[in-house]
């Protein structure tokens, strides 16, 4: 299937989304990368285009707004890390600018296509180009959670000494530390996490995970990361790969994405993680699954959070 692919943004994240691209035979025929800085843009294609020997044919072109036409997909990952001494209601408004000024220049060429928002602050972000853009709610998926989901399951896996597939557990709410696990549908090999001892107790030295050590550890990984190497772009670039791969499959998944909530929990007008069923037709609906009414409340003060921050900024 030729599936165009266009990426807005060549920082360390758009990039590594394009070379992860270019170099599966099964993601994308055509890869548009676009930034503002050209000369950036122009050696990031060339130095992945020179590897795509390696693999089936693929276009990936240096590109403006013009050559993102009929696109399949539109990542979005354009915007600036936050700056020392620099408040998130200051971050959040420079990137929501950056956005507005993207929108009507993409929407314009690629009105069909499915929009991946993955620009921090991503659930604003999220909410901004779904009320600004005129594109159908369906088409439209913030990355939200999916990268801390991915954290959580890999540390899971590393205290249960099982592989990640056999871990059914999320991350709800925000991309942000106001996120949290809702235990009571967390799983492993089939049964609930805090049965899972129980059932290996003989043939694994085992020890009961300490939940807001693990919490803990979502939270703080994107900000170990940042310390020790400048930035994170090679796990959330996976995600969104991930992500696309969902989208160009012939069947629905589910995934904790960002979509505007219309009443799910009591919650409205907000872009928020919870599970949600995604595919080749884009957002086909929010997964309501039961929660404790514990969990309920922190979504909901999730919510709330962000629309704090909607509430201060120009959109």
């Amino acid at each position: 299937m030729s599936t165009k692919i266009t990426i807005i943004g060549a920082g360390s994240v758009g990039s590594t989304i394009a070379y992860t691209l270019a170099m599966d035979n099964d993601s994308a025929s055509e890869i548009v990368l676009i930034d503002i800085n050209k000369e950036k843009v122009l050696g990031e294609v060339m130095d992945i285009a020179q590897g795509t020997f390696f693999r089936n044919p693929v276009s990936i072109v240096a590109g403006d707004y013009a050559d993102a036409k009929d696109s399949d997909i539109v990542i979005i990952t354009s915007g600036i890390a936050r700056k020392p001494g620099q408040t998130r209601i200051e971050l959040t408004q420079t990137n929501v600018n950056i956005l507005k000024q993207i929108t009507p220049q993409i929407t314009a060429v690629a009105p069909n296509a499915k929009y991946v928002i993955v620009s921090n602050p991503v659930d604003i972000m999220t909410y901004v180009f779904t009320k600004i853009s005129g594109i159908p709610e369906k088409q439209i998926i913030g990355s939200g959670t999916i990268l801390d989901t991915a954290r959580l399951r890999y540390g899971l896996s590393e205290h249960c000494k099982i592989a990640q597939k056999n871990i059914h557990a999320y991350v709800y709410g925000e991309h942000g530390d106001s996120s949290f696990v809702p235990w009571s549908i967390a799983d492993v090999a089939g049964t609930s996490i805090d049965n899972y001892p129980e059932l290996v107790k003989d043939t694994v030295d085992y020890t009961p995970i300490d939940k807001d050590a693990m919490v803990e550890y979502v939270h703080t990984s994107g900000g170990e990361v940042i310390k020790r190497k400048g930035a994170t772009f090679y796990a959330v670039s996976a995600s969104v790969c991930q992500l696309v791969s969902l989208l160009t499959a012939s069947s629905d998944s589910v995934a904790t994405v960002s979509t505007l909530m219309h009443g799910e929990y009591g919650i409205e007008d907000v872009c928020i993680s919870t599970l949600t069923m995604i595919g080749p037709d884009g957002v086909r609906c929010k997964l309501p699954v039961q929660l404790t009414d514990e969990e309920v409340e922190k979504l909901r003060a999730s919510a709330d959070l962000l629309k704090g921050i909607i509430a201060q900024i120009e959109h």
